[in-house]
């Protein structure tokens, strides 16, 4: 059994209020200084420095990143549904890895087998993309879907 934070049910018991609420505060903003936590939960700067690092260390906490805004973003974002033939999802992922517009792919159950993220400057690069998915030895079907604007983004 897996807990909230992807790991085994000894890890999530491990895990207590104060931590969600750490995590949760990161979610907001990463960049927000330790010392500004530890006001916010009413803790010792040391004290949540430490929890950071145990939650680090058990990878409760797997990094940090960097979310692009409008300027930064790529033009154009698509998912791909992918059905893949009996034994084929190997090279269908190892052809998926070597594009660099297919961003995250996930298996799904239902009547894809793979979901990808695409992202591309211009139509014709996403196009082209699309195209060597499609194509791809091994792949039955694909369904892909452009999205036109972001109504909710929990940055997850």
């Amino acid at each position: 059994m897996y807990g909230i934070f992807g790991q085994s049910d000894d890890m999530d018991q491990q895990i207590d209020e104060t931590d969600r609420a750490l995590v949760a505060a990161l979610a907001e903003n990463a960049r927000t200084p330790v010392t500004d936590l530890a006001r916010r939960l009413g803790l010792a700067r040391t004290t949540v420095q430490a929890r950071l690092d145990r939650l680090e260390a058990r990878g409760a906490i797997a990094g940090y990143t960097l979310k692009r805004g409008p300027g930064l973003r790529p033009a154009l974002r698509a998912t791909v549904l992918i059905s893949v033939e009996p034994r084929a999802t190997p090279a269908v992922l190892s052809r998926l890895k070597s594009l660099s517009a297919v961003e995250t792919v996930h298996t799904t159950s239902g009547r894809f087998d793979l979901i990808a993220q695409l992202s591309a400057e211009t139509t014709e690069a996403l196009d082209r993309t699309l195209d060597t998915i499609g194509e791809a030895k091994g792949v039955k079907a694909s369904e892909s879907l452009i999205h036109l604007s972001t109504k909710i983004d929990r940055g997850t």
